[in-house]
């Protein structure tokens, strides 16, 4: 197979590029490194990878930006960092790649634990991992030629301890089952469903 993954240094990226490069070409992307990079807040930018890319079976996405901090102080411009990068990104790897990817393929994208597990801080990212779940299962069911589309929705995982003080009773998850669950939805034949991934 042929597989996009954007985010592909990233903390949970890196994981499932080593996983999925051993029998697949993967064509890793980031923002400033990789093989092709993207702006996934800009649509434009988006298009051109595909273009550069070409026709591909699935794309995974592990990017994307968010913005925790106190509702008391959050702003419209701090919310829109989630929405335009973590959300609109992601819808936008979708809605332009359904005219490049194959008949069959799949993408695969991520949300997390804060739709429905909220922490202090976290009401924007409670907000878009909602936002992205949703939007998996309306497009699940349009999606043509048999196109499959997920989401991974991990707790707080292991590498990243710096968020561990804000995930009270939270049990950091491995990244060896958060990579399973991005091959699952990948090489599995399910659509249309968020694969939590709780300690």
């Amino acid at each position: 197979m042929k597989i996009i993954i954007v985010g592909a240094t990233g903390t949970i990226g890196k994981h499932v590029t080593k996983a999925l490069q051993k029998e697949h070409e993967v064509i890793a992307v980031g923002s400033r490194s990789g093989d092709l990079q993207v702006n996934i807040s800009d649509p434009d930018s988006i298009k051109a990878m595909y273009e550069k890319a070409g026709p591909f079976d699935a794309l995974i996405c592990v990017a994307g930006d968010g913005h925790f901090g106190p509702l008391e102080k959050m702003t419209d411009a701090d919310f829109r960092i989630s929405v335009n990068s973590k959300l609109m990104g992601q819808v936008n790897l979708v809605l332009i790649g359904q005219r490049y990817i194959n008949p069959n393929g799949s993408f695969t994208l991520t949300s997390g634990s804060l739709a429905d597990d909220p922490v202090v801080l976290g009401a924007s990212l409670s907000a878009v991992n909602g936002a992205i779940d949703g939007f998996v299962r309306g497009a699940a069911i349009e999606l043509k030629n048999g196109v499959r589309i997920n989401a991974v929705g991990p707790d707080v995982v292991e590498e990243s301890p710096g968020y561990f003080p804000f995930f009270h009773g939270h049990e950091p998850v491995s990244m060896h089952r958060v990579t399973l669950a991005y091959i699952k939805s990948v090489l599995g034949a399910h659509t249309g469903k968020t694969y939590y991934v709780f300690g």
